[in-house]
Parts: structure tokens; C-alpha cells; sequence
């Protein structure tokens, strides 16, 4: 005779719980974006906005919202995404607290390459410079763990971070010595460069949305095997997860998020070491549950300090990148210095 077996009370009520806190974040999530559509040189109010999305006006205000607003939320929302998604892989691959996709230099990895890219073939197209970008993502990861891993520790938090800021380092200093080398050529790049989204409209956005899609989808579907690798390697061996595999997967994972990310709107730090220490706040260090919430707080945050950015200065924009990493470099400093009460 067949049982059924039945999850305890207080499991269904966790993960219901887990469940409905997704809904509050999505409710800012949706306020940001209507905040962030209507919010300009020429401001919109709120009534006119839905209007405008809904396609029930043809007014001018429509317009600026259709085709410049609209899409640059939309960039956020996803790079937003992409960069907290690749920084939980990250941590859980390393058991690192610190594994970031900017402070490991990955970011400044793939600005690089795309700079480089410019610089020898001209002026392209963001679906040609996510190749680049993909490629140096992946030569930074390299680089970086290969550094960190020497000595007898091995890549321990302080390590990593001190190689990711040498990598961060050396790739902006390379990078804006290729700029200055061909100012006029590369005028675009040198706003990108600091991580921004002024300026990225539809076909941006079009041309990535592919690699989006595909890395957002997969990493979602990481959270068992981040699970089973925070168990140690032994254990999740044992228990039937091919190490070696498993990793390669997850790194190609992570240089496609970030890789598509940096040609989107450049090097933006921080929001990858943030985004998963908050959300495992709220869910415990279930991985799954970790993604989900990273997937909705990771744009809460690059649309809020886009959004912070338009107000801070009366004349003129502060890029977001900027905005983030002054938010996020007080959380490194913490998180440095209490590294030990830090689980992950």
C-alpha cells in the first residue's frame, strides 16, 4: 500500500510566508517603475503615465515615455536582475560572502573587452559587444580565482577581493588609457564606462534581450545545485551532483548575465553583493527561494538609484552606476570587517 507523504505545518507556512513576501517587493517594484517612466527634464503625472502605457493617448508626453523612458526601465529591470542573479551564483559557488560579479572584476573584465573591441573594430552594435563582453567576463573570472586560489588557504574572502580590486583596477586603468588614446571615436563609451543608462533605448535592448532571457531563465534553475555545493564538495558529490560540471555550467551562467549586462549599460558594482546578503535575510539560505527574491530586489535597486540619480543634482544626472557604488561601498567596508557573522 502506497503512502503520501505530507509536508509539516510549519514547512507550508514557511514557504507560504516566503511566498507572499515576494508580492511587497514587486508592489515597490511597480511603483519605481511608474516613478522612474514619468520622471524626467519634463515630468509627467501619474494619470498621464498609465495612460501612456496603455496606448489610450497620442499626446507628446506619450511619446518621450514610449520610446526613450519605457525602455531605459526596462534595461534596468533586467540588468538589475542579471547582475543579482550572477552575484548569488557567485557566492554560492565560492561560499564567499564577498563574490561579487564588480568587486571580482568580472564587470571590469568585460568593460574592458568591449572598449578594446571598439577601439580596433570602431563603433558596434550591442549584439557584436556582448561577445566581447562575454569574453572578458570569463578571462577575469579566470584570472581572478587563479590569483586568489595561491597559497595554502587557498581563495579565501580577503584574497578574492583584494585580486577582484587589482583586476577592477588594472581592466579601468587599461580601459580609460584606450579611451583617452581615441577620444572623439569613443565619446559614447566614456559615459558607459562608469555604468549608465541614459541614453539606452530599444534597439539596445532588442538586440540583448535574448542573452537576458536565456541567463535569467537558467539561473533560476541553479538553486538546487547552489544548495547541494554549499553542503561542501564531498558531501554534494555523494549525493550525486558532478562537481566540475556543475561549476562550469554556473560560471558560463555568470559571464553570460554579466557579459549582457555590461554591454547594456557598462560596469556597475555592488548590486550582486547586496541584493543576495538582503534577500537571505528574509528566506533563510535556501538558494531557490534566494534567486526569486534576488530576481525582484536586484532591479528595486539599480531602478531606485537610477531614479536617485535624476534628483540628486538640479541640472544634470548622476550615472547609476556611480549612485550604486556609492551606496554599495559601505556594505563592502562592513561586510569585510564582520566577514564571520556572515553565513552563506
Amino acid at each position: 500500500m502506497s503512502t503520501t507523504r505530507v509536508a509539516p505545518p510549519s514547512s507550508v507556512a514557511r514557504r507560504s510566508g516566503r511566498a507572499l513576501g515576494l508580492l511587497p517587493a514587486a508592489l515597490v517594484l511597480l511603483v519605481l517603475v511608474l516613478i522612474s517612466v514619468g520622471l524626467g527634464s519634463r515630468d509627467v503625472a501619474p494619470a498621464d503615465v498609465w495612460q501612456a502605457l496603455i496606448g489610450s493617448t497620442d499626446r507628446a508626453d506619450a511619446t518621450v515615455i514610449r520610446e526613450m523612458r519605457m525602455p531605459r526601465t526596462l534595461i534596468a529591470l533586467v540588468v538589475g536582475a542579471a547582475l543579482a542573479l550572477g552575484g548569488t551564483i557567485l557566492q554560492g559557488l565560492a561560499r564567499n560572502p564577498l563574490a561579487d560579479p564588480g568587486v571580482l572584476g568580472i564587470n571590469a573584465g568585460a568593460a574592458l573587452a568591449v572598449v578594446a573591441g571598439a577601439l580596433v573594430f570602431g563603433a558596434m552594435p550591442a549584439s557584436a559587444a556582448v561577445w566581447f563582453a562575454f569574453a572578458g567576463a570569463a578571462l577575469a573570472t579566470v584570472a581572478v580565482y587563479t590569483i586568489a586560489a595561491v597559497g595554502r588557504e587557498g581563495a579565501t574572502p580577503v584574497k578574492l577581493a583584494l585580486a577582484g580590486a587589482a583586476a577592477t583596477a588594472l581592466c579601468g586603468s587599461f580601459s580609460s588609457a584606450i579611451l583617452l588614446a581615441d577620444p572623439d571615436a569613443l565619446n559614447e563609451l566614456r559615459m558607459w564606462q562608469v555604468g549608465a543608462l541614459a541614453g539606452r533605448y530599444y534597439p539596445v535592448l532588442v538586440q540583448l534581450a535574448p542573452y537576458f532571457a536565456v541567463g535569467i531563465v537558467a539561473a533560476l534553475f541553479t538553486g538546487r545545485a547552489l544548495n547541494l555545493l554549499s553542503l561542501g564538495d564531498e558531501l554534494a558529490s555523494t549525493l550525486g551532483l558532478r562537481i566540475d560540471r556543475t561549476r562550469g555550467v554556473l560560471f558560463a551562467i555568470v559571464a553570460l548575465l554579466c557579459g549582457a549586462a555590461t554591454a547594456a549599460c557598462g560596469p556597475i558594482v555592488f548590486v550582486g553583493l547586496m541584493i543576495p546578503h538582503l534577500a537571505r535575510l528574509i528566506t533563510g539560505p535556501d538558494y531557490r527561494w534566494i534567486l526569486a527574491y534576488s530576481t525582484v530586489l536586484g532591479p528595486v535597486l539599480l531602478l531606485g538609484s537610477d531614479i536617485l540619480g535624476r534628483v540628486l543634482l538640479p541640472t544634470a544626472e548622476v550615472p547609476v552606476g556611480v549612485v550604486v557604488g556609492v551606496l554599495g561601498a559601505p556594505v563592502f567596508v562592513l561586510l569585510v570587517r564582520f566577514r564571520r557573522i556572515v553565513t552563506i
